[in-house]
């Protein structure tokens, strides 16, 4: 019943979608392009040339509709793949790989059906296997790619790879008739589900620290912009994390960054933490004075301490190390952070309050590090 009324009502406004679609197909290529969403991009533009098909008298119009198995093949086949490669810049080398990867799954997919027939003949001596068989050609192939794309949602955990999935969905409901709705209305969706991932996954890019996840200092500057007259402000260092970085490389660094992120996500008292720049993090406690944020960050300070890091080389190996293979160590190790904190004073702002908690924070590192200091 409900399904009926929302499939009435989209036929009702076809007419008007008809008219913005292609305007939709062209923004979101174009955003997508911009911001590197090129599998988004790649996916459109294949949507595209699909739609173009099926409204426009083309040369290959005939022959596509009277080879359906394969259009859903491919079809299919090209949402799967996508989720699998990287997103690269589109008007690229890598852009030029893609597309020539994308016409091999179509060509693939052409001889595929050769292939199962030969297969179906040499099976049915099986018979156990015969009443499969007729599913051998079309749906072997779908469940593949569907499994393909679940596990590539699941591991990447990407707006990305699920809008590719979502289109996989709507591709299969189409061609078995589960949805009745014509293409124009389920086109407009999928680009439109397309174009606000673009958005989401901007804004993301903007404003969130891409190791850590934490909210950025774009961020900070943001929510200063929001704060009361009563707040107060936290900088907080890693200690000797140059030394740290320089003794066990770059990548032990960043997993430290994460590590510590983490510690400071789980904060109490309503803190709201950010990642500065560089080792340095800011957690801002809207509403809340130097004496109601202190317990909050004795206990992250405190749980960053306790925290033993297992690393599996400890220093950097020279050419001879790594020609060792008996060199591998591992090692338990901690890190430590030091905490500065200042609470808003009267007709003191955002950037003043800041630099009085960064002062506070140079005296933690001055009265011996891993402590609060205001």
């Amino acid at each position: 019943m409900l399904l009926s009324k929302f499939q009435s009502y989209w036929f009702v406004k076809i007419n008007l979608i008809e008219q913005v679609l292609y305007g939709l197909f062209a923004i979101t290529i174009m955003l997508s392009s911009y911001f590197n969403r090129s599998r988004l991009a790649l996916a459109a533009i294949i949507f595209l040339v699909f739609y173009l098909t099926l409204s426009q008298a083309l040369p290959w119009q005939t022959w596509v509709f009277s080879h359906g198995e394969w259009l859903v093949l491919t079809g299919a086949g090209v949402l799967s793949v996508l989720s699998v490669v990287k997103d690269r810049g589109l008007l690229s080398t890598h852009g030029f790989y893609r597309l020539t990867l994308i016409l091999f799954v179509g060509v693939a997919s052409y001889f595929w059906f050769d292939i199962a027939n030969v297969l179906v003949v040499k099976l049915t001596r099986v018979a156990q296997l015969e009443p499969w068989l007729k599913y051998l050609s079309v749906e072997l192939p779908l469940v593949f790619f569907a499994l393909l794309l679940v596990w590539r949602c699941l591991r990447e955990k990407s707006l990305v790879t699920t809008a590719l999935l979502s289109s996989y969905c709507i591709w299969l409901g189409q061609y078995y008739q589960l949805i009745t709705l014509p293409w124009s209305v389920l086109l407009t969706l999928m680009i439109m589900h397309y174009f606000f991932v673009v958005v989401v996954d901007s804004y993301f890019l903007a404003y969130r620290d891409e190791l850590t996840t934490l909210p950025s200092r774009r961020a900070l500057n943001q929510l200063a912009l929001s704060l009361g007259r009563k707040y107060t402000l936290a900088m907080l260092d890693i200690d000797h994390f140059k030394k740290f970085n320089d003794t066990y490389g770059h990548d032990i660094g960043d997993q430290v960054l994460k590590l510590v992120a983490s510690k400071l996500a789980q904060v109490k008292g309503s803190g709201k933490v950010f990642r500065y720049g560089g080792e340095e993090f800011t957690i801002v406690f809207p509403g809340k004075t130097t004496e109601q944020a202190l317990p909050a960050l004795e206990a992250v300070r405190q749980a960053v301490e306790d925290y033993k890091i297992v690393i599996r080389q400890e220093q950097r190996k020279t050419k001879q190390a790594r020609s060792d293979k008996k060199g591998s160590q591992v090692k338990t190790v901690s890190v430590t952070i030091s905490i500065g904190l200042a609470e808003r004073a009267s007709k003191l702002n955002f950037e003043q309050t800041l630099k009085l908690a960064d002062e506070a924070l140079y005296r933690a590192k001055k009265s011996g590090r891993n402590n609060v200091s205001e």
